[in-house]
């Protein structure tokens, strides 16, 4: 018996694609435009070829604020997972009147604009007024995120791990509240130690949404700008220029139109190709676990 295929839900997805169309396709298109001409005003445009893209991948300007976004998103997953497997480890198993405000303690951060927790740290780490800079100065310690390059690091990090952990945190607790108690209870009747559990059980169930996690936070850490540039405004000097905003200066600084058209597509390409890998893993892990 040959089955029939409805084609009327695509009537009802249609919207979204118009809307994603509008929203991210026209805008690329746009930028692929400008990546491959230059520009005298008066909306006239001559046609470059490749001449942006060689430019670009041949700056040392691009090579410095890739090494320095590879480094700040390795910190932060070396960080920021580690410690979000910790957290949700150690919360409340059963459901509850406790485990509820655990919850919501550990999701408040995931609830602040980006903009205003840039606002809290760079009020926060001010030695003037600001209780961390304060009280370090206090204790004799010099610190000065406008113009040491090492405290200016540290206090970005030290932020981006505050602000995303919970994410880590409620995604790993998820993982955990799907594995079966009777797992539990064959490893307490095997006297298995607090490792082996972790290790055997855990960890292998917890397997798919650590992908997710890292997938997550290697695109928030890798597309970082708002918090930083709040923050130190990529300084002191350029040590926390990242990617973002070295192509933000370019376009809007600059005016640098064309190379920072090719500059957001290299950009755009190698989130893609991490992205890419991410989801190919996860999708092999899926087929193995079944």
């Amino acid at each position: 018996m040959k089955k029939t295929v409805n084609h009327k839900a695509w009537f009802m997805v249609l919207p979204v694609l118009l809307l994603v169309a509008f929203s991210a396709v026209i805008p690329l298109m746009t930028v692929v435009n400008y990546s491959v001409q230059d520009t005298f005003g008066n909306n006239e445009f001559f046609w470059v070829g490749l001449e942006w893209f060689e430019e670009v991948l041949h700056s040392q300007r691009l090579h410095e604020a890739l090494g320095r976004q590879a480094l700040f998103t390795a910190i932060i997953l070396l960080i920021g997972i580690p410690l979000g497997i910790f957290i949700a480890l150690n919360m409340p198993k059963h459901k509850g009147l406790w485990s509820s405000v655990c919850l919501v303690l550990v999701a408040l951060p995931l609830l602040i604009p980006w903009n205003v927790v840039g606002t809290i740290w760079q009020v926060f780490g001010r030695i003037d007024i600001g209780l961390l800079g304060y009280t370090l100065a206090s204790l004799g310690i010099d610190y000065n995120y406008t113009q040491n390059s090492l405290d200016a690091w540290i206090t970005i990090i030290v932020m981006d791990v505050w602000h995303w952990t919970s994410l880590v945190v409620l995604l790993c607790y998820a993982g955990l509240q799907s594995i079966p108690d009777a797992y539990y209870q064959a490893a307490k009747i095997d006297q298995a130690s607090r490792w082996s559990v972790f290790r055997y059980i855990e960890l292998p169930k917890m397997k798919g949404v650590l992908i997710i996690a890292i997938l997550l936070r290697f695109m928030d850490s890798f597309m970082i700008y708002t918090e930083p540039f709040v923050v130190t405004g990529g300084g002191p000097g350029n040590a926390t220029t990242f990617l973002s905003i070295d192509l933000v200066k370019m376009a809007i600084g600059q005016f640098d139109l064309g190379p920072a058209a090719a500059f957001s597509l290299i950009y755009f390409l190698c989130i893609l190709l991490v992205s890419w890998a991410f989801y190919t893993i996860m999708i092999h892990s899926d087929k193995e676990a079944n």
